[in-house]
């Protein structure tokens, strides 16, 4: 029997290389409220480089971590990401939505990467109300087998998505909500998950840039295996202890110093093609990562500006019984992907 079924429930599914996640939000009231928390762990092969490898299990797992919500709703809110996902702001002339829907198609040859006839496009004006003879614009290009792929695991696991949205808007929406008063000046979202890394840069609230890096705490964990001969086990408590193990401080070292490299880059390009972009001030972590012992320490000491853990329940009303056997603390940084997709109420 559904412990939720009326249609003011939205369930936020984030389907992870190392997690399943699915957030629950009530939007009935006079804000969102935390209704449910499910984690379902995976397999380490699983889902391997964003390919499935275990259709079977991936598919049972997102199956169970629906039923376990409780919600009998069809508005399920999933996303998209990685390489073959392109956001990136641009200047164009300035029209009415249905003219610069038909505009779009062109600009995005301009600036998308692929080819367009393989990609499902849409864009979001920045500034409908300004004056002038341009706009800005937000372009989304995510390459269409990746979506129809994530429609049909999520439609076999009786799960069909009634959005679909992009992993660095929903990581936005969360953050916007949880941290307010960061929508001034230029922040970074980094998101360090098991396999990849997204970082998210945003320029009054709107998003700027985006990058993935092909680094996450998978990597981390192997390193600390071969390096020092310990089992998975091993290296995956090295991971959760509250204190920085001598062992781990030199691949945080490592695995920081690539991650800090990504975030420079991404910075210059910015600096060498907006006059005006000034610099980030601050960068909010977030996913897995965030909870390696001394990695955003090591990572504000490289970078020289504060890297602060985000949690997506900072402002976020939560139920008493939301998180079940969960601790709030540990699975914080976790839910910022599934929290961000949650909050968008249905329709």
């Amino acid at each position: 029997m559904a412990l939720f079924s009326r249609k003011k429930f939205t369930v936020g599914l984030d389907i992870g290389s190392g997690l399943v996640k699915a957030v629950v939000i009530d939007h009935g009231g006079d804000t969102p409220t935390l209704a449910k928390v499910v984690i379902t762990p995976l397999t380490e092969a699983a889902i391997v480089e964003g390919e499935v490898m275990d259709h079977e299990l991936v598919v049972e797992a997102i199956r169970q971590t629906v039923a376990a919500t409780g919600v009998k709703t069809k508005h399920i809110v999933s996303a998209v990401g990685g390489r073959d996902v392109i956001v990136k702001k641009i200047s164009m002339e300035r029209a009415k939505e249905a003219q610069a829907r038909e505009m779009m198609r062109w600009e995005a040859e301009q600036h998308v990467p692929f080819d367009i006839e393989s990609v499902e496009i849409d864009f979001q004006v920045l500034d409908p109300d300004a004056d002038g003879l341009d706009m800005q614009v937000l372009l989304v290009a995510a390459k269409r087998d990746l979506v129809e792929a994530k429609q049909a695991l999520l439609s076999e696991a009786g799960a069909a998505a009634a959005v679909m949205d992009v992993d660095a808007f929903a990581l936005h929406n969360a953050f916007e909500t949880n941290y307010p008063d960061a929508m001034n000046g230029i922040v970074a979202l980094l998101n360090i998950g098991n396999e990849a890394t997204n970082l998210n840069i945003l320029d009054e609230g709107v998003p700027i840039l985006t990058r993935d890096f092909a680094i996450g705490t998978r990597r981390i964990r192997e390193d600390l295996q071969r390096e020092h001969g310990v089992t998975a086990e091993e290296a995956e408590a090295l991971l959760r202890d509250a204190d920085v193990d001598g062992r781990l401080a030199n691949t945080v070292a490592m695995r920081g110093e690539e991650l800090a490299i990504g975030i420079e880059r991404a910075s210059t390009f910015l600096a060498t093609s907006s006059r005006s972009f000034s610099s980030i001030r601050l960068i909010y972590a977030c996913g897995g990562g965030a909870r390696v012992p001394g990695l955003l320490a090591w990572l504000g000491q490289r970078l020289g500006m504060p890297v602060e853990a985000a949690n997506a329940l900072a402002r976020l009303e939560v139920r008493d019984d939301a998180l079940g056997f969960h601790v709030a603390e540990d699975i914080a940084p976790l839910l910022m992907l599934p929290v961000g997709l949650a909050l968008r109420a249905a329709a």
